[in-house]
């Protein structure tokens, strides 16, 4: 049954990225270019949680944007794998491409993509001719900000590969890789600061190892909301995401005034556009948050106290909440809220099975994100995500930039991004 189910879930993929195959072959005939496309590829520390690898992804979206100004450029995706917290998917070993979390379709709408499986077998037995190591040079640069870049120096290890007799050699994400020419930096800066370094090269394919090392161009600019915006979720996410809203809360698109066109281009939505479904969203972290942000963090009753108050205020009966928190203290938290409809989504054995906790994080986001109010986490990057989406929506801001207050006081509230068209 096991593997059936792969493979069901491998011949879907198999069809999206056909269907991307076609869309960079459209765009080399539109781009009229004679020369062949580049690729650049990256990775991101593997301690780095999914919704900080999304926030990478901007970044190197908005460089191969630039690329493309001057010749093609194909950004080819990391698959998702060995994400910290996804525990139901630690022991299985999986790598999961793209297509099981966004719209591949709609990423291309920015950029050019491809995924890293598709990329593999196009080219089966070729270098990748230069892979750039990104590490932090720790001494001295941060005193006064400027953009800069150097070899790293000897002591820094060069990880992720190893020497040979026919050169430096890597695994990566299952394939076996031999690169032409390895180079170590130490980098203060943002993603274009690489241009120079690129246009340099005369290799096909770029490998840029820890790119989270960059910075974004121009946080919250127009090409940042550009790439956000063409993040959509893979369509069977958003399906699960809709069942459970209408069955359990009473909502859908139409009613909540939170639909948007097919092309993330031709939706601009105002703020306050939105109303979002007659209830609360909450995301409340817990597990290692407790240890590294404990004094903002709120105990259950002291989150209990938060939500009912605004159940209260907003004249709704029904809260749903993300959260990492145990089945036992999520029961807890029920308890406090007693008179109150508290919804989870816990998804069934097939959608695990098939999405892993990836499609979990976006079913709660999803949700979370149409509701009528939303209050997050201290410094959560899965709150962040949230607020963007509901920008997009055309939430108010102040429905969407709040969050839930641990003992520490003052308790200060989210800085509010708002979006840029």
């Amino acid at each position: 049954m096991e593997n059936r189910m792969i493979e069901s879930r491998f011949l879907f993929v198999k069809s999206i990225w056909e269907g991307s195959n076609e869309m960079v072959k459209e765009v080399l005939r539109k781009d009229g270019t004679k020369k062949k496309a580049r690729y650049l590829l990256y990775s991101v520390n593997p301690g780095e949680g999914f919704n900080l690898r999304r926030d990478v992804y901007m970044r190197v979206a908005n460089l191969v944007h630039k690329l493309n100004e001057k010749e093609h450029w194909i950004l080819v995706l990391p698959p998702w794998a060995g994400i910290y917290h996804w525990h139901n998917d630690r022991g299985s070993g999986s790598i999961s491409p793209w297509s099981f979390f966004f719209d591949i379709l709609s990423l291309s709408k920015w950029v050019p993509v491809m995924e890293y499986h598709e990329w593999a077998e196009k080219r089966d037995g070729e270098f990748i001719f230069v892979s750039f190591v990104f590490l932090r040079y720790s001494m001295g640069w941060f005193s006064t900000w400027r953009t800069q870049y150097e070899p790293c120096r000897p002591h820094i290890d060069h990880t992720g590969g190893w020497e040979s007799a026919s050169g430096w050699q890597a695994w990566l994400w299952g394939s076996h890789l031999h690169v032409g020419n390895f180079s170590c930096l130490s980098v203060q800066g943002q993603a274009q600061t690489l241009l120079p370094l690129i246009e340099e090269q005369n290799g096909r394919s770029i490998l840029f190892g820890r790119a989270e090392t960059v910075l974004h161009d121009e946080y919250g600019g127009n090409w940042y909301w550009s790439a956000r915006r063409s993040m959509r979720f893979a369509k069977h996410l958003k399906k699960e995401a809709d069942q459970f809203r209408a069955k359990y809360l009473d909502s859908d698109d139409q009613r909540d005034k939170t639909e948007v066109e097919d092309d993330w281009r031709d939706t601009k939505k105002r703020h306050d556009s939105a109303i979002g479904g007659p209830y609360l969203g909450v995301h409340l972290r817990r597990q290692d948050f407790l240890h590294a942000r404990g004094d903002q963090v709120p105990s259950l009753k002291l989150a209990a106290k938060q939500i009912s108050k605004l159940l209260v205020g907003h004249n709704i009966d029904n809260v749903f909440i993300a959260t990492d928190a145990p089945d036992v203290e999520f029961s807890d938290l029920k308890g406090y809220l007693e008179g109150y409809n508290v919804w989870r989504y816990k998804p069934n054995p097939e959608f695990q099975n098939n999405w892993g906790d990836g499609g979990v994080a976006i079913v709660d986001q999803i949700i979370c994100s149409h509701a009528r109010y939303f209050i997050g986490s201290y410094e959560s990057t899965f709150s962040f995500r949230i607020q963007e989406e509901r920008e997009i929506l055309g939430f108010s801001t102040k429905s969407s930039f709040n969050r839930l207050c641990g003992k520490k006081k003052p308790c200060e509230q989210p800085s509010k991004w708002t979006i840029v068209y």
